[in-house]
């Protein structure tokens, strides 16, 4: 790959993205929807909103208009809030390159019709399957920012083309890993921040080691259940876009959605809860989604319900927790 790449959005995960390209060599235009962000990057080469004290690469510059960010790249990464992303590409589709590829960083499930991220881009940005890349895993964005060791999955159905991207984002601090499961890795990213909620919530609550090791193995469970209804290889919840993303997304303070699960677990509001945390937690949208289309494929997901009812019928934690508790019981 010579050309250069396109990142649309300028969140913590995208900033530290555009920092792993232009770390392993490729020149970077982030595009931001805010100027005083883009012109923050161009100047102070800082984010300060989202990543504070982190020096950007020389490599990366910066927009607030996205067809000058998008013309003539050969990478497009996509790192909007997942609820936004069909509505962003209808205004961008007309810049993309005939074959360029598009690389999701987004974790959820769309609330009107519960596709998957990769499943909107197709529909929207008129691309067949195989142009789109999935990057998943345990990706924290300060901790990356800040060079510390972490592994990755990019995921496509054209191997060659996640072989591509796997190259332009290998760095000494950042390891990604090809896979051809697609479905399965957007659905361990997007189910993970709904298990984190509930995870935050039993922490606020009080709970220990027994209670958070029961939600994060039976959270899998569930996953990997749906994944399999939709045609997942269920080996891929095992792995990095699996396991590693809900261990990393339920044990990290830095994580959005636990934090946001223990502002619920305190007895606070939806409202309230984001007034706090000011930042996107997917999982309290994606729940809704997640939820229609585990009853739509008669999966069992339990904890995911429990979370819809706390996050949208206003359910006191403490009797969701009740209720998933008092389940039939039946072997594992």
């Amino acid at each position: 790959m010579t050309g250069h790449v396109a990142v649309l959005g300028a969140g913590s995960w995208g900033s530290a993205f555009a920092k792993i390209l232009a770390d392993a060599g490729r020149d970077v235009t982030i595009w931001a929807r805010r100027e005083r962000v883009a012109e923050a990057i161009r100047t102070t080469r800082t984010n300060p909103e989202y990543l504070p004290g982190l020096r950007l690469p020389d490599r990366v510059d910066a927009t607030s208009d996205a067809g000058e960010a998008i013309s003539g790249a050969e990478v497009v990464v996509l790192a909007v809030p997942s609820q936004t992303l069909r509505t962003n590409l209808a205004g961008w589709t007309d810049f993309l390159a005939p074959d360029s590829t598009l690389v999701s960083l987004m974790k959820g499930i769309e609330l009107s019709t519960t596709k998957r991220m990769s499943e909107v881009i197709v529909a929207a940005a008129g691309v067949a399957p195989d142009r789109v890349v999935v990057v998943s895993g345990p990706n924290l964005a300060p901790e990356i920012a800040l060079e510390q060791p972490a592994a990755t999955v990019v995921a496509c159905t054209d191997v060659s083309r996640a072989t591509l991207v796997q190259r332009s984002i290998t760095t000494p601090y950042f390891r990604p890993y090809t896979n051809d499961d697609v479905i399965g890795c957007e659905l361990g990213g997007a189910v993970k921040n709904v298990i984190a909620l509930a995870y935050g919530m039993a922490c606020a609550m009080g709970l220990g080691d027994n209670t958070r090791a029961m939600l994060i193995t039976r959270g899998l469970a569930e996953t990997a259940r749906l994944g399999v209804a939709l045609g997942a290889d269920p080996l891929t919840f095992a792995g990095l876009a699996g396991m590693g993303d809900l261990v990393g997304t339920c044990s990290s303070p830095l994580s959005r959605n636990r934090t946001f699960g223990e502002h619920l677990g305190r007895g606070e509001t939806l409202e309230q809860a984001q007034t706090a945390t000011r930042q996107t937690a997917e999982g309290v949208k994606s729940c809704l989604a997640i939820r229609d289309l585990a009853r739509a494929h008669a999966v069992e997901m339990p904890i995911t319900e429990q979370v819809e009812r706390v996050c949208h019928e206003g359910v006191d934690p403490r009797v969701a927790m009740a209720a998933l508790m008092s389940r039939t019981t039946k072997p594992e």
